[in-house]
């Protein structure tokens, strides 16, 4: 007792106390996904099971605690690329002036040559503009993607290319009081966009039924039915041929 007040009166105890504490408190959440998913895993489809999403908040801070040196890496190579182009500019813009010097008196030669024939096509550019002005030419104006699409979009694409989910179960995710509660529409503009290979994603989730000792027969059923992953039959079919063997 008298050694651990000791070290709790020195910095270093609380230095390291500092970084240790979170890493436990995540070993924590990590033990009890594992558990929760062990004892849930044949109750419930596995994008259900809470100890799911535990595993994927530990893998989305594990990401986020990399990406500020990504950005900056990125913020670099930017910054390098924007001084060779504004070097690269400012060549051209040398050069083109040295050419306009030339071109200069080239131009004043022909210029009285074209009086004429530049009258001619300045009135018919005016004739032109003024058709082109009439009410019946005037289109309207496109409107942007409301946020709620966008936002459904963004939620569709985690759900389809991290959890592997099919085309029906994201819907429902999607619309789901206990899910997303997005509108039909947004969720149907998320799934039309959304940029996934539905036959992986039917792949990716035979896999995981794989790993729990389940037949083929009953990886195909489990992927197809309502109460499972909701894959069409010609994906499930294209799952169950292409698992490891």
């Amino acid at each position: 007792m008298n050694k651990f007040k000791i070290w709790r009166s020195k910095p270093i105890f609380w230095v390291i106390m500092f970084f240790v504490w979170p890493l436990f408190l995540l070993w924590l959440l990590g033990l009890w996904s594992i558990n929760d998913i062990k004892i849930n895993h044949d109750l419930r489809p596995w994008y259900k099971i809470r100890g799911t999403y535990g595993l994927v908040i530990i893998g989305l801070i594990f990401i986020l605690a990399h990406t500020p040196k990504n950005e900056s890496n990125v913020t670099e190579v930017d910054s390098q690329s924007s001084s060779e182009l504004v070097s690269d500019q400012s060549d051209k813009n040398d050069d083109q002036s040295s050419s306009e010097t030339i071109s200069i008196s080239e131009t004043e030669a022909s210029s009285e040559a074209k009086e004429d024939s530049s009258s001619s096509s300045e009135s018919s550019l005016v004739s032109s503009s003024i058709e082109s002005s009439s009410p019946s030419s005037v289109q309207p104006s496109s409107t942007g993607v409301p946020r709620e699409y966008k936002s459904a979009l963004n939620s569709a694409d985690t759900y389809a290319n991290r959890m592997h989910m099919s085309k029906a179960g994201l819907y429902e995710q999607l619309t789901a009081d206990a899910g997303e509660k997005f509108s039909p529409e947004a969720a149907q503009y998320a799934i039309d966009n959304v940029q996934t290979d539905w036959n992986k994603n039917a792949l990716e989730s035979a896999k995981s039924y794989q790993k729990m000792d389940m037949s083929p027969e009953s990886i195909r059923e489990q992927l197809t039915a309502d109460a499972g992953e909701k894959f069409t039959q010609e994906q499930a079919d294209y799952a169950v041929a292409n698992l490891p063997k």
